[in-house]
């Protein structure tokens, strides 16, 4: 499949979940970064830019988080809202006891940002469009209740590297494209130094695995990637329920 199509398939996917839900439009949060743009130049692709918000929601942010993101809104011709997160965030976290967990503070931030593309989607009638892609999804890079909590995945059957390629193609800038991949959590931080491995080589093992055919992959990286599927699990599944084995069945049903 070529990259036009891909393209088109997702924009039509995107057009039928919209008219499925009875929605009015999407909204995205634009970090920066390439996977939103590009799931917003899908998005516009889909419906036209006038069904589009984009959400610029700094907490902390580094400078050029809120110009590419600007950039991107420009590209594309998506109308903006820009809501700053950090005295809400500052607010919580004073009032949270102390921790030494190295995440639980900067998870926090995702978490906001979610709360914040809901209450947009809400007051607009729109969906809240993710931008997470497989490579992510798989070893369970995302914050939980956080950037995963959307309610579309677009790129979600794409590898990292198979976003950068449809990136062109949709139109996002090249300067969006050739970005250093970062959540923007804490200063310094990269996707691919947090991750402790590239993009190309995640990617190359996930294919590798999904395909049964490991044996030229580096012994300890396969274990590696493997382990971090495994630990993953609980971020791509609904929270267990409880389920008893007694009752009244035709109760449970009326319940139901």
């Amino acid at each position: 499949m070529d990259h036009i199509a891909w393209a088109d398939h997702i924009a039509n996917w995107l057009s039928d979940r919209l008219n499925a839900a009875r929605a009015e439009g999407y909204v995205i949060g634009l970090s920066g970064g390439v996977d939103s743009a590009t799931a917003a130049g899908l998005a516009v692709r889909a419906i036209g830019a006038e069904h589009v918000l984009g959400a610029l929601l700094p907490c902390h942010s580094r400078p050029d988080d809120a110009r590419l993101g600007h950039l991107v809104a420009d590209t594309f011709g998506i109308a903006t809202r820009t809501i700053d997160l950090a005295p809400a965030y500052d607010a919580l976290i004073a009032a949270l006891p102390p921790t030494d967990h190295p995440l639980a503070a900067p998870n926090a931030k995702p978490r906001l940002r979610m709360t914040a593309l809901y209450y947009l989607a809400q007051a607009n009638g729109y969906l809240v469009l993710g931008s997470g892609n497989r490579s992510e999804l798989m070893v369970g890079y995302f914050t939980k209740y956080g950037d995963g909590g959307v309610d579309l995945l677009p790129l979600g059957d794409l590898y990292k590297t198979q976003v950068w390629e449809l990136a062109s193609v949709v139109g996002v800038p090249d300067e969006v494209v050739e970005r250093t991949p970062s959540g923007g959590l804490w200063p310094g931080q990269t996707d691919e130094g947090e991750l402790g491995i590239t993009y190309q080589a995640l990617d190359r093992v996930l294919k590798a695995i999904e395909a049964g055919e490991t044996d030229c992959i580096d012994p300890e990286t396969l274990d590696k990637v493997r382990r971090m599927i495994r630990s993953a699990w609980h971020k791509r599944a609904m929270p267990p329920i409880c389920q008893f084995p007694f009752g009244d069945a035709e109760e449970s049903e009326d319940v139901r």
